[in-house]
């Protein structure tokens, strides 16, 4: 029996996810485009639930985050932006009690299961798991600029790692 399609494929939901303040998250405008709502309506949805995100479940990027941001996520528009949230994984899973729909419920299960799969591929691989501690022991010490180049490589070496697990598996990469 064929697994049914997932309304947003895993893929795109590990593309937009960033690494941030030593945390992983998503921002505002690629869950707003995920859950096909504007960025304003999920804001306003957010703004009227405030008590539900505590600073640990979303935060408010600095302007030197948002330009740094900007010379690397796919919507230049970013850079302009006033407000920009990054919602940690805790807080994705608060927003499907503020966003009710059927296809934010979908696309809440489908982010869910794209932080669970990341959170596998780095615990299931011992040698990438090293070289992750040897980065943040390096860059601890840094300034942010190398958080992002910290991040690039990180993200780089996943994707070495799904490309091995395809193939290991006999799984296109289309």
């Amino acid at each position: 029996m064929a697994k049914p399609k997932a309304i947003v494929p895993v893929e795109r939901i590990e593309k937009a996810i960033l690494f941030i303040r030593g945390e992983k998250v998503l921002l505002d405008r690629d869950l707003a485009e995920l859950y096909g709502v504007e960025t304003r309506v999920l804001n306003q949805a957010v703004g009227r639930n405030i008590k539900r995100f505590p600073k640990d479940f979303m935060f408010e990027l600095t302007r030197d985050e948002i330009m740094r941001i900007s010379q690397t996520v796919t919507s230049p528009q970013i850079k302009y932006s006033k407000r920009v949230h990054a919602f940690t994984e805790q807080g994705v899973a608060m927003l499907s009690s503020v966003l009710r729909s059927d296809r934010a419920i979908e696309v809440n299960i489908a982010i869910m299961r794209a932080f669970v799969k990341l959170r596998q591929m780095i615990s299931s691989n011992k040698k990438l798991r090293l070289k992750i501690e040897e980065m943040e022991k390096t860059y601890a010490t840094r300034v942010p600029e190398d958080v992002r180049s910290s991040y690039d490589y990180l993200k780089e070496e996943l994707n070495k790692l799904i490309e091995e697990k395809r193939a290991d598996h006999g799984i296109s990469a289309g």
